[in-house]
């Protein structure tokens, strides 16, 4: 059994890990979720976590001395772990990171507020440090729950069917291919709420997605995930495992991609005339 322990300072905020397919994981033993109150191991009467920087400056710093009892008590519960600090300093959180941190027994996420953690704790007892991204966040406890789905997933038996989990977004290095469910043919609403009754407003599910034709299938979808990726973060196509004929596909593509947008771009001599006009 994979077990996550989260230290924090608002367990209450983890209350979304109690549904879904994480709860059902925890019912049937497959992993483990427990919540550390770090305020619990403050000493003083005010119950401090933390405290004013040295050198002055503005906000608060975590105290490493309650952090550390704090860290130890996980360790006595669930025994030891990989210790994650969620911070904006850190390498970004992406699949091939989850991919790694799922062949871990025991993952201790640290929820970081304020200025930080002391960083002193940091260099002691940290692992690493991971980041959603290029943003702030008011803690790590949103980081925290989406290190804990994302990883948890990948651990075999959480999710029913394992495929799921295989041909998710990224996990090839490209986006998931469009998915299609009942009604076959579906006309949207209006905008006042009537279906409209004309033909042309009814969007059908593309017809080799009902051919059966497994093999039709298979390559219907795994060009659409090239192309979504092509147009969404062509930045990914450079990492993903592709073969020659999908390299190949990918150029003419590329090729296609670029010749649209510049039919689609004005004549530079055309527009000043209208610009002047105006």
């Amino acid at each position: 059994m994979s077990a996550f322990t989260i230290l924090t300072l608002f367990p209450e905020m983890f209350a979304p890990l109690e549904h879904s397919i994480l709860k059902r994981a925890r019912d049937d033993g497959k992993l483990a979720l427990n919540l550390i109150q770090i305020r619990d191991f403050a000493t003083d009467r005010h119950r401090r976590v933390d405290d004013a920087p040295f050198g002055g400056g503005p906000g608060m710093v975590m105290k490493p001395d309650v952090l550390e009892r704090a860290l130890d008590a996980a360790v006595v519960a669930q025994g030891k772990g990989r210790v994650i600090y969620l911070s904006p300093q850190g390498p970004k959180f992406d699949q091939a990171t989850a991919t790694r941190l799922a062949g871990e027994e025991h993952l201790i996420l640290l929820c970081g507020h304020y200025e930080g953690l002391d960083e002193r704790f940091v260099a002691q007892r940290v692992d690493e440090e991971l980041s959603l991204g290029d943003f702030v966040l008011t803690g790590g406890e949103i980081p925290a729950m989406a290190v804990v789905d994302a990883v948890a997933r990948l651990i075999p038996g959480v999710l029913g069917d394992a495929q799921s989990a295989a041909e998710d977004s990224f996990v090839e290095g490209l986006l998931d291919h469009p998915h299609y469910t009942r009604p076959a043919h579906w006309a949207p609403l209006s905008e006042e709420g009537v279906e409209s009754g004309r033909e042309e407003a009814i969007i059908p599910v593309p017809d080799v997605l009902r051919s059966g034709d497994h093999g039709a299938v298979a390559q219907w979808r795994r060009r659409q995930a090239l192309l979504r990726t092509l147009i969404r973060r062509p930045e990914l196509i450079g990492v993903a495992r592709l073969d020659k004929h999908e390299t190949r596909l990918i150029k003419a593509l590329a090729a296609a991609l670029d010749e649209w947008e510049t039919d689609r771009e004005p004549d530079a001599g055309q527009a000043g005339m209208r610009r002047n006009e105006d």
